[in-house]
Order: C-alpha cells, then sequence, then structure tokens
C-alpha cells in the first residue's frame, strides 16, 4: 500500500503578490472592456507605500490608472488606519507603461503559417509549454488539497470583510496537507493558516492569548464552514492545526514584504500537483498563450475526465511566437486512461482546436469584462484560475465536449463510467 502526504497552500487577496495580480487584471479589464483588441502586459510591484504598474499596452481605451489601482487596494482592504503602512489613499501610485513590441505585434497580428483562416492569422504572443491538469478527487475535477487551501483562504477573507472576525487585516496564507493511500486522499493531516491581525483582540493583548484566541476563532469560524460539505473533513483530534506559528503576525501585505506580478503562478494552478510551465497568468491578454492555453489545456484535461477517459489527466501544450498551430500536444494520465496516451493525444487533436485565435473565440476571452460589467480577469486573479465554483468561467464548462468524447470513443471502451 502507497502511502504520502502530499501539501499545496493558498494566498488571501490581501497578500503583497495578490495584490499585484489583482491590479495587474484590473487594467487588463479596464483596457478590454472599451477596446477588446487591446494587446496587454501588464506587471505590478507594490512596497511600503508604493504601487508601480509597469508593462506594454497597446490600446484605443482611455482609462485613470490612477483611480483603478487605488479603487483595488482599498477594495482589498487598505485603507485607513489599520493599512498598515500601505493605504489605497496615501500610496504613492507609479505609472510606467509602454507600448507592446513591434517585433512581436508583427507575429500576432499575422501568424507566419496562416492560410487565409481566419482563426489561422492570430500566432502565439510567445513561445512557451503551457500545462492543464483535471482529477476526479473533487466534484470541481481539482486535486484535494489545493481546493481546501482555497476553501480556507476565501472563508478567511469572507469572515474579515463581513465583520465575523473585525480584528483580522487583509494578508493571510492558509496550508493543507492531505494523507493518500494507493493515490486515494482519506485523511487531513495538517492546516496550517498565518492570518495578519490586530494587536489587541478584546482586550488581550499577551502573544500566547492573542494566538490561542484566534485559533479557537478559526476553527470554528473559517475550518468548520469552509469544510461542513465535504465527505473527508478535517478532524479537531486528529488533524494538527498550526496558526501563526511565529507567535503573531501584525506586520503584513505591503508593508512586512514587496509584491510582484506573477509570483504565486502555483497558487494560480494546482498546487504543485502537476506540472507547470512556469508563465504566469495575471496582466496578460489572451493573445498571450501563457494564460489562453494554459485555460485551454485545463479545459481539455477535464473533458478528458469528466468524459470517464481517465482518472487523471495532464495535458501538455506547446507553442512558437508568432505561430498559430500548437508545436506540440501530449496527454498523460499516469496510468488511469481508458485509452492508451498515444490514443488520448490524437483525439484531442481530432476534436479540440487549440490555435490561439480559436481558443480566445471559443472562451470569448476579449468580451469577458464588457459581457460582466467591466471586471472579470481581476476575480480569478485571487483564489485560482481553475475549478472556481463562485464563477462561471468558459474553460470550466466542459458538459458539452465531454459528451461529445464518450460518443467518439464509446465503441473503445464501452461506457466511461
Amino acid at each position: 500500500m502507497s502511502r504520502y502526504v502530499f501539501t499545496s497552500e493558498s494566498v488571501t487577496e490581501g497578500h503583497p503578490d495578490k495584490i499585484c495580480d489583482q491590479v495587474s487584471d484590473a487594467v487588463l479589464d479596464a483596457v478590454l472592456a472599451q477596446d477588446p483588441s487591446s494587446r496587454v502586459a501588464c506587471e505590478t510591484v507594490v512596497n511600503t507605500g508604493l504601487c508601480l504598474i509597469t508593462g506594454e499596452i497597446t490600446t484605443n481605451a482611455r482609462v485613470d490608472f490612477n483611480s483603478l489601482v487605488r479603487g483595488v487596494i482599498e477594495e482589498i482592504g487598505y485603507s485607513g488606519a489599520r493599512a498598515g503602512g500601505f493605504d489605497a489613499r496615501s500610496a504613492a501610485v507609479l505609472i510606467a507603461l509602454d507600448q507592446q513590441s513591434p517585433d512581436i505585434a508583427q507575429g500576432v497580428d499575422e501568424a507566419d503559417d496562416h492560410a487565409g483562416d481566419p482563426l489561422d492569422l492570430i500566432g502565439a504572443g510567445d513561445q512557451g509549454i503551457m500545462f492543464g491538469f483535471a482529477c476526479d478527487e473533487t466534484p470541481e475535477l481539482m486535486p484535494l488539497p489545493i481546493s481546501l487551501a482555497h476553501r480556507l483562504a476565501r472563508r478567511l477573507a469572507e469572515v474579515r470583510h463581513n465583520g465575523s472576525l473585525g480584528y483580522l487585516l487583509p494578508d493571510g496564507k492558509t496550508q493543507v496537507s492531505v494523507v493518500y493511500e494507493n493515490d486515494q486522499p482519506v485523511a487531513i493531516d495538517t492546516i496550517l493558516i498565518s492570518t495578519q491581525h490586530e494587536s489587541e483582540i478584546d482586550g488581550i493583548s499577551e502573544e500566547k492569548a492573542v494566538r490561542e484566541r484566534i485559533a479557537a476563532d478559526l476553527w470554528e469560524q473559517v475550518v468548520g464552514p469552509a469544510t461542513a460539505d465535504l465527505a473527508l473533513k478535517p478532524d479537531k483530534e486528529s488533524t494538527r492545526f498550526l496558526v501563526n506559528p511565529t507567535g503573531k503576525f501584525v506586520v503584513g501585505g505591503p508593508q512586512g514584504d514587496a509584491g510582484l506580478t506573477g509570483r504565486k503562478i502555483i497558487v494560480d494552478t494546482y498546487g504543485g500537483y502537476a506540472r507547470h510551465g512556469g508563465g504566469a497568468f495575471s496582466g496578460k491578454d489572451p493573445t498571450k498563450v501563457d494564460r489562453s492555453a494554459a485555460y485551454a489545456a485545463r479545459y481539455v484535461a477535464k473533458a478528458l475526465v469528466a468524459a470517464g477517459l481517465a482518472r487523471k489527466a495532464e495535458v501538455q501544450l506547446s507553442y512558437a511566437i508568432g505561430v498559430a498551430k500548437p508545436v506540440s500536444i501530449l496527454v498523460e494520465t499516469f496510468g488511469t486512461g481508458k485509452l492508451s496516451n498515444d490514443d488520448l493525444t490524437a483525439l484531442v487533436q481530432e476534436h479540440f482546436d487549440l490555435r490561439p485565435g480559436a481558443i480566445i473565440a471559443t472562451f470569448g476571452l476579449r468580451e469577458l469584462p464588457s459581457q460582466r460589467g467591466g471586471r472579470f480577469y481581476q476575480d480569478v486573479a485571487a483564489y485560482g484560475h481553475f475549478g472556481r465554483a463562485d464563477l462561471q468561467l468558459p474553460w470550466e464548462d466542459v458538459g458539452t465536449v465531454a459528451a461529445n468524447l464518450k460518443q467518439a470513443t464509446a465503441s473503445r471502451v464501452g461506457s466511461p463510467a
């Protein structure tokens, strides 16, 4: 019997790196909402009292970036006396944006391998490799450790915003260790929550007493509600529960650590459970395959699992800058496939159009911000881009394509469960 423990982490929207991801994606939303053909590669940096947005943007949109940035920071919770050296109203906001390089633009505007098909005209915005993954451990077909870590992080933010735990501050991290036997989750070994907080809670200021109070509140109001609907739940007797292991977490956010866009790529994807091509998502328009092809790879992997063709599926795509068709496609099912990896790869090539132009059209990636009131990408910038039950993400909607895959393979595998 194979037994091991696997761990994944998440962070709250107030983590310095996640602030940057949300600001970069708010910029993307704002320009795409006005001009869906905009090209965006926006990077954000935060530190004590400072937010810098830089990168390349080519657009006809007119955006007050200063007000936009301050609005995102205030919404997260960094404003007023509790902002801790990073106040939305007083922080310096610096804007240093250029236009996209014409050398890149020419390959995106007209692919090297086009043959008259309009979807061939859009070349990949860069070279690179992307991975998508799905497994049957959760209803949303995500690995359990990252799913639990995100649940806890979202709930931690929720009780802060609604005032249930009014002493909490925006910065926070969660981590969940799951016990596996024969590749199936059987227990929750450890839950770790590090959360920024006020130095005094209801008159309690002694460090040990403060930590004990926070731990009791988090178990009752975060861990319990976040896992209430799960078959596999943490147990107060057997699950180790760690809270703020250094003793206190008063100084946090950009005052405690600088933040950068794209520094939480494992949090954004599968928690380390699957491979990662290395490209970040936030601040990039859909022609950047780091983002759009990673969404497509997840769509393909999830469809294969939803169709019952594998219990686990990892899909690798690779692209060349200025070339529309993927350089390579690979499916790996880790011995769980109903068909060989070669056959599944051929099935993917037959049923999915993975050119950047086709991916953009299939998911409506350019129009989503305007269709959803000027805001879409900012909402996926925190708490993961995949398996989101709280958002209607087009790359998560695989019902139709999974049914088509079942029908296409019925004669070879019977009726997949």
